[in-house]
């Protein structure tokens, strides 16, 4: 498997191959989190999908799946969804597609965690890929302003860049904004989610510690399953 679309797949379908009758099962998003919903649509299993994003939900119901609501679902059995970064013992950094509030509802909720992703993934430290963080839109400005201070006291000198598209700000699913922290190295996870989780404002943050249960990387031999 060469190309990073490919190991994405294999990815999927191995996750796919985890759900069985009866489930209840939280639907990732993204482009790997596609592949595992198509996988898992092609098994034609007696099961309900709970979807993290509008845009998973319309994928879900195009192809079959039976979708429940996060509430209304009282217990969901395995959730599946990609990742933006693997760390060490499985932190991940999650929000590229603007979904993590409802990601990390639906992770919560869920008796397993499996994080799905290609090969490139995988990183020695958590921080590369600029960290999400979700706000709300009402003195966004001012919230951003505390995210600063809130970096500084984690040593990370950055100020966050709020997330755009076509020019307009980058709205979630929840009507809320995204601002990205370029932080480079994360040497802290645990200490920067708690100072961001801190600031009046933020809503959530994209570090995703001690939720997954099991990864499944795709490689160019094949799927590999990592474990904390």
């Amino acid at each position: 498997m060469s190309t990073a679309d490919e190991q994405k797949r294999a990815a999927g379908e191995a996750a796919a191959a985890l759900v069985e009758n009866g489930m209840a099962v939280g639907l990732g998003t993204g482009s790997t989190a596609a592949w595992f919903v198509k996988a898992l649509a092609a098994r034609k299993l007696d099961i309900v999908g709970v979807p993290t994003s509008v845009a998973t939900a319309e994928l879900a119901a195009s192809l079959g799946i039976r979708l429940g609501e996060l509430g209304a679902v009282k217990s969901l059995d395995l959730t599946v969804d990609g990742a933006d970064e693997i760390g060490p013992a499985l932190s991940l950094i999650k929000g590229g597609g603007a979904a993590l509030l409802r990601e990390k509802l639906v992770w919560e909720a869920s008796k397993r965690c499996v994080v799905i992703a290609d090969a490139e993934k995988r990183v020695p430290t958590l921080g590369k890929f600029p960290l999400p963080i979700e706000v709300v839109a009402f003195g966004h400005e001012t919230t951003a302003l505390r995210i600063c201070d809130a970096l500084a006291e984690c040593d990370l000198g950055i100020a966050p860049r709020l997330r755009l598209k076509d020019g307009a700000p980058v709205k979630t699913d929840g009507g809320n904004l995204i601002y990205d922290a370029a932080c480079g190295r994360i040497e802290d996870p645990a200490q920067l989610a708690d100072a961001l989780k801190s600031v009046t404002g933020v809503v959530d943050h994209g570090l995703f510690l001690d939720l997954a249960d099991m990864a499944l990387v795709g490689t160019a031999d094949g799927v590999v399953i990592l474990e904390p």
